[in-house]
């Protein structure tokens, strides 16, 4: 895939546009900051009045006004909304008000890729993705160590819609490499690695692993540091390393039972799932779901969440955390 850094952008295109950030989120607040930081002094935040972002946004020095007024005069506006707040933000706030010729800019494709915003025939449309959470991407922008992100291209009326992408992509920090994709292609891997191991995965497996030792009358302290706690320790391998970096650095016989058991677990039964939760993405089967669940107001949301945090896992958790100030000061 082409991959492209920080020295093919002119940071001149994106220093010359006034940009909204609408939404001031974990990833809103990162972008605009890190434009800032890059040198883009017309910057504005939509947000609605009195809402406990805009006041962030204000307190650190940003003009913060409604989005309509935001987008009004934007060249560029930036989605930094929550996927499923996003339709109806575009659809009341931004497409009667965006002038004509402006840039739509996603972080993450989600609403245009499943059709729940169609932008205007007029706009450049474009996504620049960090390849992780917006503290993240601060936090390498400040010491210099640069990020990694996506780019891609939806409409390109002006002609001009990839330059700005990676002008963007180079004043948020991610220089470091920006991989070309398609909108449909980051949404759905997105999603599924989400769903599959980073979010729905690896805590349902941490939980049941948990599970099984304590209902076999292990110690529910020792089942947490074996099955949550050192995990953070592997992945970190892991991320820096790969799996075969990781198996270097642990002892030969957790790496002969990695082999032996990792395909137990995940076994055929398994990766079939992982096929249809793929089916399921790619059909759009789950984003009607997850948008029909906001539609009815959350309650079957709400009830997975409150399952979620009362698992005995966290309270275990949470009494050992507090023996571990060091946690908090590792980030």
């Amino acid at each position: 895939m082409p991959t492209y850094a920080a020295a093919d952008a002119d940071l001149a295109i994106i220093r010359g546009k006034r940009v909204a950030v609408i939404g001031y989120g974990n990833q809103g607040e990162a972008h605009a900051l890190n434009l800032r930081d890059s040198g883009v002094a017309n910057l504005v935040i939509g947000a609605r009045d009195g809402s406990g972002s805009g006041e962030k946004a204000k307190a650190v020095g940003f003009p913060v006004m409604a989005n309509a007024d935001a987008a009004r005069e934007a060249d560029v506006v930036v989605l930094g909304a929550p996927d499923e707040k996003l339709p109806e933000i575009y659809a009341r706030d931004l497409a009667p008000n965006m002038k004509h010729g402006a840039a739509l800019l996603f972080i993450h494709g989600f609403a245009l890729h499943f059709g729940f915003i169609q932008p205007r025939d007029d706009l450049d449309v474009v996504m620049v993705a960090p390849a992780g959470p917006g503290s993240a991407l601060r936090a390498n922008y400040l010491s210099g160590d640069g990020y990694i992100g996506l780019v891609a291209t939806h409409q390109d009326v002006s002609g001009h819609a990839k330059p700005l992408a990676l002008s963007y992509g180079a004043a948020i920090g991610v220089g470091a490499g920006m991989i070309e994709t398609a909108f449909r292609e980051e949404t759905e891997t997105d999603l599924f690695g989400e769903q599959t191991v980073l979010c729905g995965g690896a805590a349902e497996l941490a939980r049941a692993a948990f599970d099984t030792l304590v209902n076999a009358g292990y110690a529910p302290e020792l089942a947490y540091f074996e099955c949550l706690h050192q995990l953070k320790l592997l992945v970190d391998l892991m991320h820096t390393s790969g799996p075969a970096g990781m198996y270097k650095a642990i002892s030969n016989t957790a790496e002969y039972g990695a082999y032996r058991t990792g395909p137990r677990v995940i076994d055929a039964h398994v990766r079939e799932e992982m096929r249809r939760v793929l089916a399921d993405i790619q059909s759009g089967k789950f984003a009607r779901d997850w948008m029909a669940e906001n539609a009815s107001g959350l309650e079957e949301f709400t009830a997975m969440r409150e399952r979620a945090a009362a698992h005995p896992i966290e309270a275990i958790g949470r009494r050992l955390r507090a023996l571990m100030p060091w946690l908090t000061k590792s980030g």
